[in-house]
């Protein structure tokens, strides 16, 4: 199965899990996209894989319009439960890939894109087609997990990743996203880093792991080396995880005017 069908199945079948996710719904790293876009144009925004649509239904009331897109038709639906049933209207619903965007070029004035293109498989292509379909001078607002600078941190996360959801192509290093982001003729103004602290049980109960998988992913964890379970602020008791610690980043970047 390619790493599109699987991202289907996958938030297709936890579409309303996403919709409700403390993790995805809140969260300091969603109220600072909204604060760094407050003072952007207020005309088109389109927002990358939606997901359960939190991003849309946080910039609805400052801007003119929102396009949420997303590959999953499930959770497409969701997102438009979710979002409409808060009132409001301005915002439709796109079923699409983010590497092919299905809109012209520079149509829009403001690209959001948070916690998802670790799912995809060409993100350089993602990154390409965004600076495509911003309008000149237009802002690129993303959010993502991110993997270390260290090689052997690095495997050890994306592997996890892996093994919990074989939809997570990978997580990126700060400094790949910057080449990425700077290759597609887009400027870096801003790059935030902060701590994602993730409760081991809640993060496998949200797609509903087998127990025989979170077991897998327990023991990769437990035998770690003791650099990677401090790194990771990896917390154990009884030979049990209880939680570990990523990273995430915010990049706002801007098209050339």
């Amino acid at each position: 199965m390619d790493n599109k069908k699987q991202v289907q199945k996958q938030f297709g079948r936890h579409a309303d899990s996403y919709v409700k996710s403390v993790g995805h719904a809140k969260g300091k790293d969603l109220s600072l996209m909204v604060q760094l876009g407050i003072d952007e144009n207020k005309g088109k925004m389109l927002d990358i894989a939606t997901g359960g649509g939190h991003v849309a239904n946080a910039f609805a009331p400052l801007v003119h319009e929102v396009v949420a897109l997303d590959l999953t038709t499930e959770i497409l639906a969701a997102a438009k439960k979710f979002v409409q049933g808060n009132g409001h209207t301005n915002v439709s619903f796109v079923q699409g890939d983010a590497e092919q965007l299905p809109f012209s070029d520079e149509h829009f004035d403001i690209v959001t894109c948070r916690i998802a293109p670790h799912h995809f498989s060409n993100v350089t292509s993602f990154v390409k087609e965004t600076e495509r379909v911003l309008k000149r001078g237009g802002c690129l607002l993303l959010i993502d997990n991110v993997s270390p600078e260290i090689d052997e941190y690095d495997s050890f996360y994306n592997k996890i990743e892996k093994l919990r959801d074989p939809s997570h192509f990978r997580a990126w290093k700060k400094s790949e996203w910057v080449n990425m982001v700077e290759s597609a003729s887009l400027s870096v103004e801003q790059l935030i880093t902060f701590d994602k602290t993730f409760q081991f049980s809640n993060w496998c109960e949200l797609i509903q792991l087998s127990k025989v998988n979170k077991a897998t992913i327990e023991g990769n964890i437990v035998q770690a080396s003791l650099k990677v379970k401090e790194h990771f602020h990896i917390l154990i008791e009884d030979e049990t995880v209880v939680s570990f610690q990523g990273e995430g980043m915010l990049l706002k970047g801007r098209k050339k005017a």
